[in-house]
């Protein structure tokens, strides 16, 4: 026990206070833990019974209380539990709360003298109990106190006077796995099985030194570079120089050259060197006739070295997780033997393959984290990316590779093995694999080999969607805007659009956000000005703009492929079909039919071949973001029912209203302030008819038929939302220029917003595109994506002219009265929404670019599909 004042705790943990009433141990945690941080039972006593002393609410108040620290624990939050705790019972029940959790539980134990805690509650006007109930609470507590280590509390501290409780102070220890603040570059190798040379000569490649002793032998290895190697365990047996390996590896920790983290084969070393009966097997018998050769100390430092290895380290601030055997997310940065235990060994279906071998559950498939998981364990013929996991361990020691992987570039490098040094108990069956000693380059990606381990549950496919991805609930991470959730009722509406008429899942790998209006104007006639989304950017934070041409069309999103090979194995079209692509909507529909699209692809590969876009861009597919023109070619059916049939009924009743009122006026009626507003309103109506009209063409076939690309999302290794506006724009005017039969430019202004004549040039341009019967424009930020004072800002705000937005909101919404309602609409919900699925995209598009499999892109695209049920008003 630790009765030093200084109290060490791990900084993730569940402490509980123990002692008995008036040992003043809510008077401890006020003084030591923020209040978040405290549990106190007398608290959740009052919660469920609205008095602290109810001892009848006991048992409600303790439920209350653990489902609170399991929700804390939960989310990785120290917790502190104030109640007596001094009956085994309710301790037990805080240990398998820890270990549900996987923290470690720690006990502050305050035990001063019973006088003490008599005289305290004694000047308690709500305590009613007597000296009775103190010493009977002492006396279990002292009966208690040599077990609590054996209970299962990692640390004790026990505080027995005033004066330890008072000078006490806590320190918070860091985990050993938690190495948040190394950010590398590392070299992330995996298992060496004793293969001396092999590790020397891949250090070598990696640019390491070697630095050797007196006898020639290797006992650290340094970069010039300062990067750093990561071992990924199992240094030890199989292989012909465990001794040789140990040596190498323990001079570079002990150097800071490296990081190691424990293998199986370290755990089951170390408990043969202790003494204790293992089976000796699987080259653990040569491990020990290797280490037999070598003197008393090197044997007594390998012990050391191999106990003492941490099983799993979280690096660069989260982003990176190292174990052997793998590890999920809920367990990265936690601390207990089930943690131990998987990191090790990983887990197993319970079953046996041929070989009597256990079959491993492949976590990996279901891996849903940030974090990059490199790992090792279970040999495989090549490295492949399985959704940002990498098993490392290409079986060195049995005549294949030695692979590492340079991190943050996620560049994999090889090294053959010298000859086979153990044959493996399960052979390996491969489709292909590449060269030894090759080095290829890659992101988390399924790579395009696929390759299957005997005895292993076989893996998803890439390209295998479940409904499990994006039924129920689902919270999703993004990289700009955090986490983003999309409710259960959401998704089932999102499911019913995308089983009924969304293209196949395979070919929507963006859905673009929404987008808001800018504020609202305050006076005048207008509801949407130029010089309100001028303020909007400037209050957060963005003064550098590009106002663009909204286009009275559709959205569209075109995905091209160069030919008919990539669209069939890139993203799983017909190899014999003729469309090689898609043209959708922003909620997944396709705009025309198989034959029309197919044409109209043809027309746009025409243009990006005699571009040499595809060699510019080197990708043999592209993402565009355009507008579809004219409106009427997605729009006819609701031009019809909706605007065309209000307008005709609107004029045919008020055509004859105005006429009957002239003749009244004619016979000496007074009907002149009738005769005014049936005339104002007939006005009114033609105006709206003539809104709709003019963004209507004919167009047969693709006659008539115009895309008006206006940003680059995504080709092969790359998306575009760090690229400024002005490149995208100028690789439309390119295809405008190529093809001005398919595509039509967006025109645009550059706008400083802390510039008055630049604002002002900016707003009359706006005034002449709407006079001429224009929708408005699009106001954004001209370096694309941009965080702001507050976050992500949004990607743009339309501005729509006064006659257009009598589609929006009726013929009549210019009257004053109908203006003054109009301008109390709430934009906030629309904004957030617009938010989020920005977000959502561009997750989107940066997993498209990193060769992600498809159910990760299609998270984000049902995502966005999901939050468009969101009730929102449509005309915003």
């Amino acid at each position: 026990m630790n009765d030093n004042r200084i109290l060490d705790l791990p900084d993730l943990s569940l402490v509980v206070l123990i002692g008995a009433s008036g040992s003043g141990k809510s008077t401890f945690a006020a003084e030591h833990f923020r209040a978040t941080q405290v549990l106190s039972s007398d608290r959740c006593r009052g919660m469920v019974s609205d008095d602290e002393n109810d001892q009848n609410a006991t048992d409600d108040a303790f439920d209350v209380l653990h489902y609170i620290a399991g929700k804390r624990l939960a989310a990785g939050l120290v917790t502190v539990v104030d109640a007596t705790n001094v009956h085994k019972h309710g301790r037990d029940a805080l240990i398998r709360l820890a270990r549900e959790h996987d923290v470690l539980p720690v006990a502050i134990v305050l035990d001063p003298p019973e006088s003490v805690c008599i005289r305290r509650n004694a000047g308690r006007t709500d305590r009613t109990f007597g000296a009775e109930v103190v010493r009977r609470q002492r006396k279990d507590l002292h009966r208690s106190l040599k077990s609590l280590q054996r209970e299962g509390f990692r640390r004790v501290h026990v505080l027995r006077d005033e004066s330890e409780v008072h000078t006490a102070e806590i320190r918070w220890d860091r985990l050993f796995n938690d190495r948040r603040a190394e950010t590398g570059p590392f070299d992330v190798i995996g298992d060496v099985h004793g293969c001396r040379s092999e590790l020397e000569t891949l250090l070598g490649q990696l640019g390491y030194r070697l630095h050797r002793d007196e006898a020639g032998r290797a006992i650290d290895a340094e970069h010039p570079e300062g990067r750093r190697a990561l071992l990924l365990g199992d240094l030890v047996d199989r292989g012909p120089d465990t001794p040789g390996v140990l040596r190498l590896a323990m001079g570079m920790v002990a150097s800071g050259n490296a990081l190691a983290v424990a293998g199986n084969h370290e755990n089951k070393l170390v408990k043969a060197l202790r003494g204790r009966k293992v089976t000796v097997s699987h080259g653990l018998a040569e491990s020990l006739e290797q280490l037999s050769g070598e003197d008393e100390e090197f044997q007594r430092r390998a012990q050391e070295f191999c106990d003492g290895l941490v099983a799993h380290y979280v690096l660069d601030h989260g982003n990176l997780v190292v174990a052997h055997a793998g590890l999920p997310e809920r367990y990265h940065g936690r601390a207990s033997g089930r943690v131990r235990s998987f990191a090790l060994y990983g887990d197993t279906t319970g079953e046996t393959d041929e070989f009597g071998l256990p079959v491993r559950y492949p976590w990996a498939q279901d891996y849903r984290g940030k974090a990059v998981v490199l790992y090792g364990h279970t040999p495989v013929p090549e490295p492949e990316w399985i959704n940002r996991t990498m098993c490392l361990d290409t079986g060195c020691v049995f005549g294949g590779r030695l692979t590492a992987l340079r991190y943050p570039e996620h560049e994999v490098v090889s090294m053959p093995a010298q000859q086979v040094w153990s044959e493996p108990v399960r052979p390996a069956r491969t489709a292909g694999s590449p060269a030894a000693g090759s080095s290829a380059a890659g992101d988390p990606s399924p790579g395009d080999a696929h390759t299957e381990t005997s005895g292993q549950t076989p893996r998803r496919e890439p390209g295998t969607l479940d409904l499990g991805d994006v039924t129920g609930r689902r919270i999703l991470r993004t990289r700009h805007h955090g986490r983003i959730t999309a409710e259960a009722e959401q998704s089932a509406a999102a499911l019913e659009v995308m089983s009924r008429f969304a293209l196949d899942p395979r070919r929507l790998l963006y859905l673009p956000p929404t987008m808001p209006p800018c504020s609202t104007a305050n006076s005048g006639d207008l509801l949407e000005h130029p010089e309100r989304a001028f303020a909007d950017y400037r209050r957060w934070g963005v003064t550098e703009l590009i106002c663009q041409e909204k286009h009275m069309g559709s959205r569209a999103v075109v995905l091209l492929c160069r030919d008919a090979g990539t669209a069939a194995n890139r993203f799983g079209f017909d190899p014999h079909e003729a469309i090689r692509g898609a043209v959708h909507t922003r909620t997944g529909r396709s705009f025309f039919g198989p034959e029309l699209t197919a044409a109209l692809l043809e027309n746009v590969h025409a243009a990006v071949t005699e571009l040499n876009l595809w060699e510019e861009l080197d990708s043999d597919w592209l993402l565009l973001d355009t507008e579809l023109l004219p409106w009427n070619a997605k729009a006819g059916e609701l031009i019809r029912d909706r605007y065309a049939g209000t307008g005709a009924a609107a004029e045919s009743a008020l055509s004859s209203a105005t006429s009957a009122l002239r003749q009244a006026r004619a016979r000496g009626l007074d009907v002149g302030e009738l005769a005014a507003r049936t005339e104002k309103r007939y006005a009114d109506v033609e105006r709206f008819r003539a809104a709709y009209q003019q963004y209507c063409r004919p167009t047969e076939g693709l006659e008539g038929i115009r895309l008006a690309p206006f940003q680059m999302l995504a080709t092969e290794g790359r998306s575009y939302h760090d690229v400024d506006h002005d490149w995208h724009l100028s690789v439309a005017d390119r295809l405008a220029e190529a093809a001005p039969e398919t595509f039509t430019t967006t025109r645009r202004r550059i706008v400083d917003t802390e510039d008055t004549a630049s604002t002002a040039a900016a707003t009359r341009w706006w005034e002449e595109l709407t006079t001429a019967g224009g929708e408005g424009m699009v106001v954004k930020p001209r370096t694309n994506r941009v965080r702001g004072r507050k976050g992500l800002v949004q990607p743009g705000v339309k501005v729509r002219g006064r006659e257009y937005l009598r589609l929006v909101y009726g013929p009549e919404y210019t009257e004053p009265r109908h203006l003054d309602r109009l301008r109390q609409r709430q934009l906030g919900r629309k904004r957030s929404l617009a938010l989020r699925e920005h977000a959502l995209g561009l997750e989107a598009l940066d997993r498209l670019a990193e060769g992600e499999p498809l159910w990760r892109l299609h998270e984000c695209v049902f995502a966005v599909l999901a939050l468009e049920s969101a009730a929102v008003d449509p005309r915003l």
